[in-house]
């Protein structure tokens, strides 16, 4: 008796599990997964928001919506490191509450982007009306580095004022929202002293995140060696890495067109180099010399806001797919925009397409064509390949679907 009682208790374990079904799959896409060393032609199920199972051939029945792939990219979700959505109604506030800013769910879904970092546009002063106003409003995933200025990105003087860059109050404000303040930000300073880069680690010290810098700004520019040996951690982060100004010292030597020898060390010490690029912080003239000599950039970034969202940036996609054109591999620039920037900012939960992890999940087009990728400068290159967002989808569920890959009665994309 005991033993026909395990039989069918067996039984009908195996009969629920074989009637398992998904809330949707993937069928049919090339996986490229960097912290699973995926590269291949995989099925994803997700159910209940979360990935269940990387496979091939996932039996479709079982699935309430499949989205047909094949012939397309499926990557996790992309991480925007570096972005400025901090907007809001004040004029004289530049990122800051400002309309410089951007509305996150305006640009991300559309680019297969389900996480951006805001760069410093809040500080410890006012980080929770930038909370209340973006963050806990918006569908993306909105993280942020709080700013060493306790205004935040108000523009201006307000920037250069080092009485009101406080690492102590800002490490506790970043210690104290820990769930959404990833790190501490440097930027916009005009001056010959570290006093920003200091509280800022000081700060970094005290909520155990890392810092940020957008370093420059002094005439002769400061010492680049100097910040990375005497004033960095490793994990601390240099964004705009491509960038070449007067009031910068960049990292490729202008003369030579080789990558600086300490660049190199540094990146090997553990500070991440990221592309942040911006308006004016990215050229040619950078960029591919340095990929030349086998330097490559920790995270791809677009350091978006209303200015360089109509310039050379343009998007993220756009952004990988310039830096492909130069010599980065597709498996490069995915590796750039998912788990490279999870690890730096200490989100180790995102940026990849593991079983049991979050269903954040792009589907991306490459298209071949003639493509012209210009920079501030006007220096342009032609590549022969470009990025572009089929589908996008967030915590499971579909946020953005450009060409119906999912039948219509079931697609709910974008809501009511």
């Amino acid at each position: 008796m005991f033993k026909l009682y395990i039989f069918l208790f067996l039984a009908n374990v195996w009969q629920i599990a074989s009637a398992q079904t998904y809330n949707l799959v993937v069928k049919g896409g090339h996986v490229i997964d960097a912290r699973n060393n995926i590269d291949g032609v995989m099925d994803i199920a997700v159910s209940d928001g979360k990935i269940v199972r990387v496979a091939k051939n996932i039996d479709e029945t079982k699935a309430t919506q499949v989205i047909n792939a094949k012939g397309l990219y499926v990557t996790p979700g992309l991480i925007d490191a570096h972005v400025h959505v901090f907007y809001g109604p004040d004029a004289e506030r530049a990122y800051s509450n400002g309309h410089l800013a951007v509305i996150p769910d305006l640009f991300t879904f559309r680019n297969g982007v389900t996480t951006i970092v805001d760069a410093g546009s809040s500080g410890w002063r006012n980080f929770s009306q930038f909370k209340k106003q973006v963050i806990d409003l918006s569908q993306t995933r909105v993280l942020a580095f709080i700013n060493i200025v306790g205004e935040g990105m108000r523009g201006g003087a307000y920037e250069q004022d080092t009485k009101d860059m406080d690492g102590k109050l800002t490490g506790m404000t970043a210690r104290r929202y820990s769930d959404h303040i990833v790190g501490i930000k440097v930027a916009h300073f005009v001056g010959s002293e570290f006093t920003p880069v200091d509280e800022a680690v000081k700060a970094g010290a005290i909520a155990s995140s890392p810092v940020m810098i957008d370093f420059g700004g002094s005439s002769p520019p400061l010492s680049i060696e100097e910040l990375f040996t005497r004033h960095l951690r490793p994990g601390d982060i240099f964004t705009h890495c491509f960038g070449q100004l007067r009031d910068r010292e960049p990292i490729v030597d202008v003369d030579t067109k080789k990558v600086k020898p300490f660049v190199f060390e540094a990146q090997k010490k553990g500070i991440a180099f990221d592309v942040g690029y911006g308006s004016i912080s990215f050229a040619f003239s950078q960029a591919i010399p340095a990929i030349k000599n086998g330097f490559y950039p920790n995270s791809i970034s677009t350091d978006i806001h209303a200015n360089s969202m109509n310039a050379s940036m343009k998007d993220l996609l756009n952004v990988m797919s310039k830096m492909m054109s130069i010599g980065m591999t597709l498996q490069g620039v995915i590796q750039a925009a998912t788990w490279n920037p999870a690890r730096e900012i200490k989100h180790e939960e995102l940026g990849h397409l593991s079983e049991g992890a979050i269903a954040d999940i792009a589907i991306l087009g490459l298209r071949n064509g003639k493509f012209g990728f210009f920079d501030y400068t006007g220096y342009k290159v032609e590549g022969a390949q470009k990025l572009e967002c089929e589908m996008t989808i967030k915590g499971g569920k579909i946020v953005y679907d450009l060409n119906g890959l999912t039948p219509p009665a079931t697609n709910k994309a974008g809501g009511q």
